[in-house]
C-alpha cells in the first residue's frame, strides 16, 4: 500500500531474525519459491516485522517479495471506514479479497514471474493495478490480520499482541481515529484472528520472542 509508515524497531528485527533461522534450511532446500505469511491485530508489527524478514533474508542472498493484505480490501481505506460506520457487520474477512491473495500466493509458489495484483493508495483513497515482477525471487511473504487463513503457504507466523496491547502502536501510527467505535471494530477483529490463530506454525509472543 502507497502512503503507509512503517516504524521498525529492534523488536521487530529481533523477531524477523528467530523467524528466518527457522525457515532459512527449508528454503534453501525447496527448488521452487517459498511462501510465508505473517498475522496479527491491528498494530502488532506485522508490516515491520515482514519488511525486518525481507532485509535478514537479503542478508543470506535470498530475495524476496511482500504481499500486502492492505492491498486486497474491497474498498480503499477511507472509503471502508465509511462502509463500516454504516453497517459494522461490514466488518470482517468479507471486507478482503483473500481469494485472490490466495491465488497470488499459489501463482507464484507455481513459478509465474508477472502476477497483476492491486495497489492501494492510502491518501488518494483509490486502489489501481499493478503487475509485479518476481523474477529472482524466492520468497513471497503476505502480511496483513488475516493471512493466516490462506491456503497457499509453506509457514505461518502469527504475532500474539492483541489490540490491548497495540493500543500504544496504534495511536504512533495515528492510521485511524483512536475512538469508541475502532474499539468495537478491533474486538470483532480480534474474534476472527484468534480462532485462525490455531493455524500458525510459529507464535511470536508480546516480547516479540519466537516460539516454536
Amino acid at each position: 500500500m502507497r502512503g503507509d509508515k512503517l516504524v521498525i524497531k529492534d523488536h521487530h528485527i529481533r523477531a524477523a531474525s528467530q523467524v528466518a533461522e527457522v525457515i532459512l534450511p527449508e528454503i534453501k532446500q525447496r527448488d521452487g519459491r517459498y511462501a510465508i505469511t505473517i498475522a496479527g491485530e491491528s498494530g502488532s508489527g506485522k508490516s515491520e516485522t515482514a519488511e525486518s524478514l525481507r532485509q535478514e533474508l537479503e542478508k543470506h542472498g535470498i530475495n524476496s517479495f511482500i504481499f500486502q493484505q492492505d492491498d486486497y480490501f474491497h474498498y480503499p481505506p477511507k472509503s471502508n471506514a465509511r462502509m463500516r460506520e454504516k453497517d459494522i457487520n461490514w466488518v470482517g474477512t468479507s471486507e478482503v479479497k483473500l481469494d485472490l491473495l490466495d491465488q497470488n500466493l499459489k501463482d507464484a509458489i507455481e513459478g509465474k514471474e508477472k502476477i497483476e495484483k492491486p495497489l492501494v493508495y492510502f491518501e488518494e483513497d483509490k486502489v489501481e493495478n499493478e503487475t509485479v515482477n518476481l523474477e529472482g525471487i524466492k520468497v513471497v511473504i503476505a502480511e496483513g490480520t488475516y493471512t493466516t487463513a490462506l491456503e497457499n503457504a509453506h509457514k505461518r507466523v502469527f504475532i500474539a499482541r492483541n489490540y490491548f496491547d497495540t493500543k500504544e502502536t496504534r495511536a504512533e501510527r495515528s492510521r485511524e481515529k483512536q475512538d469508541e467505535f475502532l474499539e468495537k471494530i478491533l474486538k470483532i477483529e480480534h474474534e476472527i484472528i484468534i480462532k485462525q490463530s490455531e493455524k500458525a506454525d510459529l507464535i511470536i509472543s508480546k516480547d516479540y520472542e519466537l516460539k516454536t
